[in-house]
């Protein structure tokens, strides 16, 4: 039976995923490398995917929000020919460049250029021009809040829950607590977060962006965080602590420990795959590390 494969790449303070659908579908979420430090700051995901994978065709990319952080490798993005592109389109030039480095104007210009030419709507909800329906079976929910102010683009990163075979998977972005309250008022989104298997924590897990009412409703059976080695803030220990766990594996190896919290600073890329059980039970969830 088919199955959904997705990567948490290991981009040190950056976000990059991959998910390969049960149909054979590539997906890519947020377009991280290496971090600033100069450690490990040469990887590249997408380049990872081509030369490794042997992936030559996108068809899904999501950028939560237009973060250096979340857009390193949008040099590397064309060669896949990407058939859908989500964004928070609604955001001017003056939003993205706020606090913007002079020597990373080529990636943000390369940013602007690609969202003026692909269509698509400005909240981030799906619609049958940017979302092809037929992904084997995994199904998209998205949400945002696009009116609060434009100071903090992290508020206006998409969050996105995807599901499969009972499996469910939320990815945040950057959002932080004032996009967090908001979305709490909604019963559509408490009802699509709730119990889920895997939760990425908003903002590289920071104190910033840990909203106890989201997390507590989420119920996640295990969080994840990609960051780097130096944190200025991190509720780790509070995502720990609200998180029912999982098995996981030592990858390659029959060696497995219960866990609740991975991060991708210590454990490296994490590998996780999930779909329809032929054993005793309707649906399987397996997690490894490096």
């Amino acid at each position: 039976m088919a199955n959904v494969d997705m990567i948490i790449w290991d981009v040190q303070h950056g976000n990059a995923i991959y998910i390969k659908t049960p149909n054979d579908k590539h997906l890519v979420f947020d377009l991280g490398i290496g971090d600033y430090s100069g450690h490990n700051e040469t990887f590249s995901p997408l380049a990872t995917l081509w030369h490794t994978y042997g992936v030559r065709k996108l068809n899904f990319v999501m950028i939560t929000h237009p973060h250096l952080d979340h857009i390193d490798d949008i040099l590397n993005f064309e060669a896949f020919n990407p058939s859908v592109l989500h964004r928070p389109r609604h955001l001017t030039k003056e939003d993205v460049l706020k606090n913007a480095r002079t020597q990373d104007k080529p990636k943000f210009d390369k940013y602007f250029e690609v969202n003026e030419r692909f269509i698509g709507d400005t909240t981030g909800t799906p619609n049958d021009t940017s979302v092809p329906e037929n992904y084997g079976g995994l199904t998209f929910n998205f949400f945002s809040t696009p009116n609060l102010p434009t100071d903090n683009i992290n508020n206006h990163s998409i969050i996105t829950v995807l599901e499969y075979s009972g499996i469910k998977v939320i990815i945040p972005g950057d959002n932080e607590i004032a996009s967090l309250d908001l979305l709490m008022q909604r019963s559509d989104f408490k009802d699509a977060i709730k119990n889920c298997d895997i939760l990425l924590a908003p903002h590289h897990g920071r104190e910033s962006a840990y909203h106890s009412d989201f997390v507590t409703h989420a119920n996640p059976r295990i969080t994840i965080i990609s960051d780097g080695s130096i944190c200025d803030t991190s509720a780790n220990p509070k995502y720990s602590a609200n998180s029912r766990g999982w098995k996981v594996w030592k990858k390659g190896t029959s060696d497995s420990t219960d866990r609740r919290l991975l991060t991708t600073n210590s454990d490296g890329e994490v590998y996780i795959q999930f779909g329809p059980s032929t054993g005793e039970h309707s649906r399987f969830l397996s997690v490894q590390v490096m």
